[in-house]
């Protein structure tokens, strides 16, 4: 693809990259540090971006159903959401679980759910992404012991886990263990990685969250680099190579509606990275590269006019692609309402293909580069960035700043602000505070039977009649005798998975030892 000639419907050619003067070498190409205008020399004429729509929800079984589902239309990776009690360490049984297992992804309790959920889908084959973070290291055992039952190499198996719990304390508030312990089970996870997985991403450091929660663009990349900066001293500090987890790191950015200033935020980010990664030390071109999934704004989505929220979504896919993402989840219209209907989801997906394949947008490498306004903007937000990012090193970095709650208040006082701009009428939100109608036409939402957990409560009682109490308990000794010792983590946790200790029995080992973030 990268050698094929492209033009216009006018029959004029398009070339990989534009310059100011044609042919300039002095002007900043891309590929090239500090990656402003992507981290591929001709970008998506070489490799389009991964269509990764993010699904999940019910019982393994029906997501497995999507998951084909999507698939058949087109996507080009997976993406699994996983409900609240997965992501908190319960299992579906327990008390606190209830009204909520498959609600809003999908309810894995142990590896047979795993292997259900991926059922005729070799993983080999298809590159997955786990949004997953204070049990991340759980569902990635699930989905290694699941690799290893396939006969999969597992040097070739590649994918992302989110694994980023400093935005969890900060933005979203499904984390488990206090800091600490937290960020030992992370960088356990880059260490196995980087010897056993090294084609996994270990870590999508999360904006996107940050966001939803009421940050501006500058907030966003402010402090998921700065989040980023502590995984990786975190990292270092374990004795780690730089140039060796740094490769595998990713991130995930959100698109709102500015077109314009999303795209300068992505080029800003990538820029900022790089000389961040720089001066911590690394010197292979790879570490200091920003590869970033984007999802489409959540929080702009209307559930008045839902329909208009196609026309959001496909501002937002322009910026993602214009802005140089490497994968992209489109949110279907009907998600301010409920979990999208598979029409919702084929319309998303839909949306992605009619960028990639008729808009021309993915023609030449950063076709927005050279623009007045682009290049001003992308130099005021890295600036304003940049003012944050020293405002939290010079609290001591991240971790310290989330403890004082600076990014907590930093968002809040964001959020409320927009909001009141949009109640106060100076922000146009159209269909719901202009060119509002006084008849809403129904549009059907996704509905999710309540009978959901007690089927995975008598799944679990068969697994557990099934399985050796035996090696149950001496798996869960061995994760105990590793988490006081500081032995890595992940081998016995996958040892555990492997003899059908369930992700709450695992998360509660755990808790004995690293107690519990309040």
């Amino acid at each position: 693809m990268s050698e094929q000639k492209l033009q216009t419907d006018s029959g004029i050619e398009i070339r990989k990259v534009y310059y100011p003067v044609p042919g300039n070498a002095d002007v900043e190409q891309p590929g090239q540090f500090p990656y402003t205008r992507g981290i591929q020399p001709d970008m998506y004429r070489g490799r389009l971006w991964t269509m990764r729509q993010y699904a999940g929800f019910s019982t393994a079984e029906e997501s497995n159903k999507r998951y084909h589902y999507l698939l058949s239309q087109g996507v080009m990776g997976l993406s699994v959401a996983f409900d609240l009690p997965t992501q908190i360490g319960y299992d579906s049984d327990h008390a606190l679980a209830e009204g909520e297992v498959g609600k809003v992804g999908v309810a894995i309790d142990s590896l047979e759910d795993m292997e259900m959920l991926f059922k005729g889908i070799r993983l080999e084959d298809v590159s997955t992404s786990m949004t997953i973070n204070a049990t991340g290291f759980i569902l990635l055992a699930f989905y290694v012991a699941l690799a290893k039952k396939q006969g999969a190499d597992l040097k070739k198996i590649s994918g992302t886990i989110q694994n980023d719990i400093l935005k969890e304390y900060a933005a979203r508030g499904t984390y488990i263990y206090p800091p600490k312990p937290s960020m030992r089970i992370i960088t356990d996870i880059f260490e196995w990685c980087s010897k056993e997985l090294p084609k996994w991403n270990t870590i999508s450091i999360s904006g996107y969250h940050i966001r939803e929660a009421g940050s501006t663009a500058v907030q966003e990349i402010a402090f998921t680099l700065s989040n980023g900066k502590a995984y990786v001293k975190a990292a270092l500090e374990k004795g780690l190579d730089i140039d060796v987890f740094g490769k595998r790191l990713s991130f995930f950015f959100n698109a709102h509606n500015n077109l314009f200033e999303e795209v300068a935020k992505f080029r800003a980010a990538r820029r900022m990275w790089a000389r961040m990664m720089k001066e911590l030390g690394a010197t292979d071109e790879k570490a200091m590269m920003l590869r970033f999934h984007t999802q489409t704004g959540g929080a702009t989505l209307t559930a008045q006019q839902p329909l208009n929220n196609i026309c959001r979504v496909t501002v937002q896919t322009l910026a993602a692609v214009l802005g140089g993402t490497q994968s992209l989840h489109t949110n279907g219209y009907d998600e301010a309402l409920s979990l999208p209907t598979e029409e919702a989801a084929r319309i998303a997906l839909r949306t992605q293909q009619v960028v990639a394949y008729e808009s021309g947008a993915p023609d030449t490498a950063d076709p927005l580069g050279g623009s007045f306004y682009v290049e001003a903007l992308t130099a005021e937000v890295e600036a304003k960035a940049w003012e944050l990012v020293q405002k939290i090193d010079a609290m001591g970095g991240s971790v310290s700043a989330i403890e004082a709650g600076f990014m907590q208040e930093e968002i809040a006082r964001s959020a409320y602000e927009y909001q009141r701009r949009i109640e106060s009428g100076e922000k146009i939100i159209v269909g719901l505070n202009k060119f509002t109608v006084d008849q809403e036409q129904p549009v059907p939402g996704f509905k999710i039977d309540d009978s959901i957990r007690a089927m995975q409560s008598e799944r679990l009682q068969q697994l557990k009649t099934r399985r050796s109490a035996q090696s149950v308990a001496t798996s869960l000794q061995q994760i105990h005798e590793a988490a006081l010792g500081g032995a890595n983590l992940m081998p016995p946790v996958i040892a555990a998975v492997e003899n059908h200790c369930t992700l709450g029995e695992i998360a509660d080992t755990l808790r004995k030892i690293f107690g519990e973030q309040k």
